[in-house]
């Protein structure tokens, strides 16, 4: 995040209106709701855990056991257990 001039982007009237309430303090402007992303969808991680958690159930029924699972994706067994248990659960 850069920082940009208020005085290059907002109207006179606005400026004058924050400096009423903020005069030469640092100020925070959140994205509007509706155009910040969920958790992962940026960086991509979402789909790829997605992709490793089915590909874990997916050899978990062909008969790879939890400990070798675990060692595997270096995992603790719980955390494969909870990975299982969500996608029987579907």
């Amino acid at each position: 995040m850069k920082y940009k001039k208020a005085q290059n982007i907002l109207p006179k009237d606005v400026l004058d209106l924050v400096q009423k309430y903020i005069d030469g303090d640092y100020i925070y402007i959140p994205k509007k709701d509706d155009s910040k992303k969920s958790w992962g969808e940026v960086s991509g991680i979402k789909a790829e855990l997605k992709t490793r958690n089915l590909e874990i159930y997916s050899k978990y029924l062909q008969g790879t056991s939890i400990k070798q699972l675990s060692k595997d994706y270096f995992l603790s067994e719980s955390s494969i257990r909870r990975i299982l248990y969500i996608y029987k659960n579907k």
